[in-house]
């Protein structure tokens, strides 16, 4: 039998328990009365377009910001109380790569855990040991500089986890990277998931977010829009199938079947529906039109559900 995620919730220990979570800057409301939970072992995702609360929500669990209202625990602590507790429990790897320039490779990771008073023989055996698991053994003396933003990016992920952390925190951690090395990163993050390492993820990739994540929430004005796992969410809001339509007047296209479901973005016009049976009548009817059939993927349901209007 599958477990389903309420089940997993139900009967294993709460890396992360939010609830009414509420972050206001005077009179901007960044996070609005948010709840959620996430397992320990679990991947769990942070979607939503900028300034959707994200990277607020991220920083009250890591006690980084104070809480205005509500009650959030991370790994069972409260982060009102017990802040120094949990960030000694908590790896983080933020957006923008703040490595050490004056320092190498090794000496960075070696630095850092001097912040979480890890004795010097255990640092420098976690050190090298995540350098292995980072493939940077030819570059351990080099310099920061000298590293590829890739090799930056695997030295950052290292450097959360010094202090062998129970969650490791990531706020966009492939950014600006190529698909190669976005490959080579899944491929580190999958490894500590499969060990039981609970991951707590943002990210604008949504093939990202497809893909590492057992769960997730779309935010939007700091709210949650839906929370679920990523196939259940694209079934439930874009269907299975999904046909673009452009390069033609859209008062002109027939009108669908009625269980399709029909959007509008820019100059496309989107059928989102369960079946390639329930779009054929269109597609025959578009010949000659320029025409996209694809499965429905994270990124329709992103656009389907959160604002538009910040585009206009």
């Amino acid at each position: 039998m599958i477990e389903s995620s309420a089940d997993r919730l139900a009967t294993t220990p709460l890396a992360i328990d939010a609830d009414g979570v509420v972050r206001r800057y005077g009179e901007l409301t960044a996070v609005d009365r948010i709840s959620f939970q996430v397992a320990q072992g679990e991947a769990f995702g942070l979607l939503g377009p900028n300034g959707a609360g994200k990277s607020t929500l991220m920083r009250m669990i890591y006690c980084r910001s104070p809480l205005t209202a509500g009650r959030l625990r991370v790994v069972g602590l409260d982060v009102t109380t017990d802040a120094r507790a949990i960030k000694a429990r908590v790896g983080v790897v933020p957006q923008e790569n703040n490595l050490d320039p004056d320092l190498n490779l090794r000496e960075n990771l070696l630095v850092y855990a001097r912040y979480f008073r890890i004795p010097r023989a255990v640092a420098e055996e976690r050190a090298d040991r995540l350098i292995a698991f980072a493939e940077l053994e030819e570059k351990r003396t080099a310099r920061i500089e000298t590293l590829s933003g890739g090799m930056k990016r695997r030295l950052m992920i290292a450097r959360g986890l010094i202090n062998d952390p129970a969650i490791l925190i990531l706020d966009e951690p492939t950014t600006g990277l190529d698909p190669h090395v976005r490959q080579a990163i899944w491929d580190k993050l999958r490894r500590l998931r499969e060990q039981g390492l609970t991951i707590l993820l943002s990210t604008h990739y949504m093939d990202e977010a497809e893909k590492l994540c057992d769960r997730l929430i779309l935010m939007d004005r700091g709210t949650i829009l839906v929370s679920g796992a990523p196939r259940v969410l694209i079934e439930r809001h874009a269907g299975r199938v999904v046909l673009e339509v452009r390069g033609t007047p859209l008062h002109a296209l027939p009108a669908p079947d009625p269980t399709v479901i029909v959007e509008d973005l820019a100059n496309t016009r989107h059928y989102y529906a369960e079946s390639t049976e329930h779009l054929a009548p269109l597609i025959r009817a578009c010949e000659g039109c320029e025409t996209y059939l694809r499965p429905a993927n994270l990124e329709d349901v992103f656009m389907r559900l959160t604002d538009r209007t910040r585009l206009t």
